[in-house]
């Protein structure tokens, strides 16, 4: 029967916020803060419903690094205002893709004011805002429709960042398995009935971080390229970000895998640092970085997207085992920090107080710490232990046993000043969705992790009468609690595990409450689970060390977008074009208009006498770069990379920005402007 079973709809919205000025959030790197824009970040939302009842399930992948409670509840509410209770915590997914180079600020718990400068309202409102108008696109275009699964192995896009790590897992259960990473791909497919292609959501487990910490362009990374080229092939003719066909790279559980393929090496020496404590022999633990497959940082995101790009298209077009069946939700809110875990008749054990151990602060060899720490500390360090006690007090007793072998270095959990530092309160939940059970995950499970979370996923519903089952993990989803190892990870300390929050039972704690919501699906008795306690809400509405923006200053005799440094006339494929403005501060324009464009590339038609644009600066071929001088003034510097296969002719480059200007001694008033290059020609090589 080729019946359309559900109606499905897709949506796109722009979720990027203020590109300069704003730390990006993922690697807790006090010097990198945003300066401009490789490419734009998406909210993708995907709505399921029932033809003949309410049921519906939402997923949302954002091209951000990671849920925040606070965007999880502010969407929520904007939903409930909007829809009444079409959109509930229990049936809407909201999940991050986990790039490393989008703005931070968007968290209203203290730890992610330290690095993201506090709550910067600009930020999070652009989240909250694009993920909400990308289901409201959804909603207002659901059609009739089929849904396909599909699976396969993706090649050489990963590696296991902690090795040392997952050897310490039972070699029994190592043994059943060919990797150290998950290499599997699950794809779902989405098509109107009138045979319209709808769009697809790819879950596949890697870190996108293909992009380094010395990066200060606001982009997706590699997932985000990956989406790039599906839509860019599915809505031809369009300007990238444009078009009805929306293809989500979202994560998994990725808490251990890397994309940078080459390893770990040593910055200074060239030799490899794979060992135990990711450290050099000169420079120590700072030296060690992890490599990707390119020459440079934007050609390993290019060549790490085009892989998952590449595996996800064959697995779209091949995908013919069809998803049927009904629609169901189950979500808690639970305290983490107090769960009680039976594993077996005779032992019960405890989650924990949220803490993070010392190797917290190392990092990991795709960024490391800001501090001298290595990871794999199971020692304290007495200086850090002094500056941790005059700053932070010294963690309860009770704390050091719970977490142990952990070496407490923040013991977030009883630090509440001048909110809480961490989360209690924590979301679980499933979407089934026919045979496909997404299990939403608020945090970064590693490999092996995932592999038994999964597994006992799968069991509760065979159990319980619902075989064949597809499970898959999303993570990142609805509020961030770092990382979850499994207890054997958990004895070595390295970066994952240090970052377990809740101690060493976290992932049983997980496996018990997630069992419980798949046989509450299975049983169809998801109504007669306790909600929990909700999770606060904070009252902070700004709280910043963001520099505010003041009035601004073009140049003597220029003007706001007069060209600085000029292009050259001829160029080639394969070249850069670069051209300098007299530029403004581009939050300007994020706080005057949601979807900004700060740029377009465009080829002069004969036939018409007139200028189209071919480019804009969601493109991956061009890149916007804002540099602040002195007494008000800035540059801006526009770099279009001349792909392969470019028409031939004339071309210009344009420039829209807004500034700030002073117009009584108490008034600033937001002023748009534009600049453009002189024509250039693309000519053959």
């Amino acid at each position: 029967a080729e019946t359309a079973n559900y109606l499905l709809g897709v949506g796109r919205a722009d979720c990027t916020g203020p590109v300069a000025q704003v730390p990006l959030m993922g690697y807790a790197n006090f010097d990198q803060v945003g300066g401009g824009l490789l490419t734009h970040l998406y909210s993708r939302a995907f709505i399921v419903a029932d033809p003949e009842d309410s049921r519906r399930v939402v997923f949302v992948s954002a091209d951000i690094g990671m849920m925040s409670q606070r965007v999880r509840m502010e969407v929520l509410q904007r939903l409930r205002s909007k829809y009444g209770d079409l959109y509930r915590q229990d049936n809407v997914i909201l999940s991050g893709t986990h790039t490393h180079s989008g703005p931070g600020g968007y968290f209203q718990y203290t730890l992610f004011w330290l690095t993201s400068k506090g709550l910067i309202r600009p930020s999070l409102n652009a989240i909250v805002n694009g993920v909400v108008k990308s289901i409201d696109i959804a909603h207002e275009n659901m059609k009739r429709g089929r849904l396909f699964i599909n699976r396969g192995t993706v090649e050489n896009s990963q590696i296991n960042r902690s090795p040392f790590s997952y050897l310490e897992n039972p070699a029994s259960e190592r043994s059943r398995y060919s990797s150290n990473t998950d290499k599997e791909m699950v794809m779902l497919k989405m098509v109107a009935e009138d045979g319209q292609e709808l769009g697809l959501i790819s879950w596949f487990a890697v870190h996108p971080v293909s992009m380094n910490n010395t990066n200060h362009l606001v982009n997706s990374d590699n997932v985000g390229y990956a989406s790039y080229l599906f839509e860019q092939d599915k809505n031809q003719g369009m300007l990238p970000g444009e078009g009805s066909f929306v293809a989500a790279f979202a994560s998994s559980n990725l808490g251990d895998v890397s994309p940078n393929t080459r390893g770990p090496t040593c910055v200074n020496t060239g030799e490899s640092c794979d060992n135990p404590q990711s450290t050099c022999p000169i420079g120590g633990a700072t030296m060690c970085m992890a490599k990707g497959p390119g020459n440079d940082m934007f050609e390993s995101t290019r060549i790490i997207g085009q892989n998952i790009y590449l595996k996800a298209k064959e697995l779209y077009e091949k995908a013919s085992q069809e998803v049927r069946g009904p629609l169901s939700s189950a979500h808690q809110w639970v305290n983490m920090s107090d769960v009680s875990v039976e594993l077996n008749a005779t032992h019960t054990v405890k989650t924990c107080k949220p803490a993070l151990g010392h190797s917290f602060a190392a990092g990991t060899i795709d960024g490391v710490g800001a501090f001298n720490f290595t990871q794999g500390s199971v020692e304290g360090d007495p200086f850090w232990d002094k500056i941790r006690d005059q700053l932070l007090g010294e963690p309860s007793n009770e704390t050091k046993a719970c977490h142990k072998p952990k070496p407490v270095l923040f013991s977030t959990g009883e630090m509440t000043w001048p909110h809480p530092w961490h989360p209690d309160i924590v979301d679980v939940q499933i979407a089934a969705i026919g045979s496909l059970a997404i299990v939403a995950v608020p945090g970064e499970f590693t490999t092996m992790s995932g592999r038994r979370l999964r597994e006992a996923v799968k069991a509760e519903f065979d159990s319980q009468g619902t075989p064949e089952m597809n499970v898959v993990i999303a993570g990142l989803c609805n509020v961030y609690t770092h990382y979850i190892t499994t207890y054997e990870e958990y004895q070595v300390q390295r970066y994952e595990a240090a970052s377990t929050i809740y101690g060493p039972h976290t992932l049983s704690a997980y496996i018990q409450l997630y069992r419980g919501l798949a046989r509450a699906i299975a049983t169809n008795t998801t109504q007669d689970l306790p909600r929990g306690p909700e999770p606060p809400l904070f009252n902070v509405s700004s709280l910043t060390l963001v520099p505010s923006l003041s009035a601004e200053q073009a140049p003597p005799n220029k003007t706001f977008g007069a060209v600085l440094q000029g292009v050259r006339q001829q160029y080639r494929a394969g070249e850069v074009v670069e051209v300098t403005f007299v530029g403004a501060n581009p939050r300007n324009s994020a706080e005057n208009a949601t979807e900004h464009n700060f740029l377009t590339v465009e080829r002069y038609t004969n036939t018409s006498g007139s200028w189209h644009a071919v480019q804009n600066d969601a493109s991956w071929d061009t890149r916007f770069y804002w540099t602040k001088g002195s007494s008000g003034r800035s540059n801006v510097t526009i770099e279009w990379h001349i792909p392969h296969g470019t028409e031939l002719g004339t071309y210009r480059i344009r420039y829209f920005g807004h500034y700030k200007k002073r117009v009584f001694i108490t008034h600033i008033i937001t002023v748009p402007f534009e600049g453009s290059s002189s024509a250039f020609e693309i000519t053959l090589p």
